[in-house]
C-alpha cells in the first residue's frame, strides 16, 4: 500500500484525459473502459486546470473536476460559483485523504479566483460537510395517477396558446433564452453552458444507448416561449390489452405558471398514458394542486439536491435581497480558514451590506450552516434546535429567519 506522499495530486493533462476518464469510471462502479467515441465526445468539455486527478505511477486513483458557473442568489442576482464535480476515490485507495487534498487545492484556487461559492451534488450526505458545505436546496419527484387526477382528457385551455413538439435543433436555438428567464427568477438555479445543451439534446453522447425524448414547447397567444418539456413513453400493456404505459419527464421548465398548467395537462392528456413521473421538481413544485384531485400525485422520491460551500462571506450576502429590514451579527465558524469571522449584516428591501464587526454575535454558526441559510430554504430557529446554531442573544434565530427565508423554497433544476 502506498502512502499519500507516493501519490501524486495535480491537475492533469489533456494526454491523461483518457486515464482520468478510467478513473471516474471505476469510481463510479461502471465499466472502467473508455471509448474512442466517448473521449472524442468529452474533449470539448476538457480545461485545462479544472481537471485534477490522483496518480500512483501513471495510474489515476482519484478524479475531480471544476467548472465555471453561476447559481441564482435570491433576488434574481447571478453569482459565480465553482461547480465541483466528477469526484471519485477507487475503491484501493480510499482513507489515504486523496479527497481533502484535491478538494483544498481546488477551494483555494476558487478563492484566488474570486468565485463566491462553490456548489456540487452531493451523492453521499456524510461526506461534504467536512469541508465546508451544506445543502441549500432539495428535489422532489411526484408520480401521477392519471385517471384520477381529474384532468379533462381533451386536453389544457390553451386560450389561444399552441404546443408543438419540435427537433433537437429547435430546442437548441429556443431553449437558452427560456432557461435564461427561468433561472434569472428562481433562486438556486444554476447556468447551463452549450456543453448541457449539446448533450441534453443528443448532439453530443457520451453513453450508449441515447433515446431522443419528445420535445414539447408551450407557446403563449403572443408568440412568446414561456415553456418547455423533455419525455419519454415506455411501452406496457395490460394483460386485457388495456394500455398501462408510464411519460417520464427528463425536464421541465417554464417561465410563468400558466405554462406549467399547460404543459402538465397535456402530458397528461396524451392517450395510453396512465402515469406520469414528474422527475425532478421544487419541493413547494405547484404540480400537485394543479390537479382537481391533488392527491392523484403523490411523492415517490424527495432527497437533498445543490450543495453550496461559501468562499466569500460579504459578497455572498451582498448579493442577495431580504424581503424584511433588521441587522445581524453572524459569528462564522469555518475550520479551514478560509471564510470565518464575525460580520455584521445590515438588510432592508432596497440592498444590503456586510462588513466586518467586532460588535457581540447574535448568532454563532459554522460556515456549513450559513450555506444551508443563504437560499432562504432553511431555518435558523431549526438548527438551533438541532444544535447547530447558538444563539447569543435571545430571539436572533426568530430574527434571522424574518431576515433569511423566502417566500417560495430554491430550487436547482439540474445535475452535474
Amino acid at each position: 500500500m502506498s502512502a499519500p506522499a507516493d501519490i501524486d495530486v495535480r491537475p492533469i493533462t489533456e494526454a491523461e484525459h483518457s486515464e482520468w476518464l478510467r478513473a471516474l469510471r471505476a469510481g463510479f462502479l461502471r465499466e472502467p473502459v473508455v471509448s474512442a467515441a466517448e473521449l472524442a465526445a468529452r474533449r470539448g468539455q476538457f480545461e485545462h486546470g479544472r481537471f485534477i486527478g490522483a496518480f500512483e505511477g501513471d495510474r489515476c486513483v482519484a478524479t475531480f473536476r471544476s467548472f465555471a458557473q453561476e447559481v441564482t442568489a435570491v433576488g434574481g442576482h447571478l453569482v459565480a460559483a465553482d461547480a465541483i464535480s466528477g469526484v471519485t476515490v477507487t475503491a484501493t485507495h480510499r482513507r489515504r485523504g486523496l479527497l481533502t487534498r484535491m478538494m483544498n487545492e481546488d477551494l483555494a484556487a476558487a478563492k484566488e479566483r474570486g468565485d463566491v461559492l462553490a456548489t456540487l451534488i452531493a451523492a453521499e450526505y456524510r461526506i461534504y460537510g467536512r469541508y465546508g458545505f451544506g445543502p441549500a436546496t432539495s428535489g422532489t419527484e411526484w408520480t401521477i395517477d392519471v385517471p384520477r387526477a381529474g384532468l379533462d382528457p381533451r386536453g389544457p385551455d390553451l386560450r389561444g396558446g399552441r404546443i408543438d413538439l419540435v427537433d433537437p435543433d429547435e430546442v437548441r436555438k429556443l431553449g437558452p433564452e427560456l432557461h435564461d428567464r427561468m433561472r434569472r427568477a428562481t433562486p438556486g438555479a444554476i447556468s447551463r453552458d452549450e456543453w448541457w445543451w449539446q448533450l441534453n439534446t443528443g448532439a453530443v453522447r457520451t453513453e450508449p444507448g441515447w433515446t431522443e425524448p419528445f420535445f414539447a414547447v408551450y407557446r403563449a397567444a403572443d408568440g412568446t416561449v414561456e415553456g418547455l418539456m423533455a419525455y419519454e413513453v415506455d411501452e406496457k400493456w395490460a394483460d386485457t390489452m388495456q394500455p398501462s404505459n408510464t411519460a417520464s419527464v427528463r425536464g421541465m421548465i417554464a417561465s410563468t405558471p400558466a405554462a406549467e398548467r399547460v404543459l402538465w395537462h397535456y402530458l397528461c392528456s396524451i392517450d395510453w398514458v396512465m402515469r406520469v413521473k414528474s422527475g425532478w421538481r421544487a419541493p413547494d413544485d405547484l404540480l400537485p394542486h394543479l390537479l382537481p384531485n391533488p392527491p392523484a400525485a403523490r411523492i415517490t422520491m424527495q432527497a437533498d439536491w445543490l450543495w453550496v460551500r461559501i468562499l466569500d462571506v460579504v459578497r455572498a450576502l451582498e448579493a442577495r435581497t431580504y424581503e424584511g429590514e433588521g441587522t445581524l451579527v453572524l459569528e462564522v465558524v469555518d475550520g479551514s480558514g478560509t471564510s470565518g469571522g464575525r460580520y455584521l449584516l445590515d438588510a432592508t428591501p432596497d440592498g444590503a451590506s456586510c462588513t466586518a464587526t467586532t460588535r457581540s454575535a447574535d448568532l454563532t454558526l459554522d460556515v456549513r450552516d450559513l450555506a444551508t441559510l443563504w437560499l432562504g430554504d432553511e431555518s435558523a430557529v431549526r438548527l438551533a434546535a438541532l444544535g447547530r446554531v447558538r444563539e447569543e442573544r435571545a430571539g436572533a434565530g426568530r430574527g434571522a429567519d424574518a431576515l433569511l427565508r423566502t417566500s417560495r423554497r430554491p430550487w436547482c433544476p439540474d445535475m452535474f
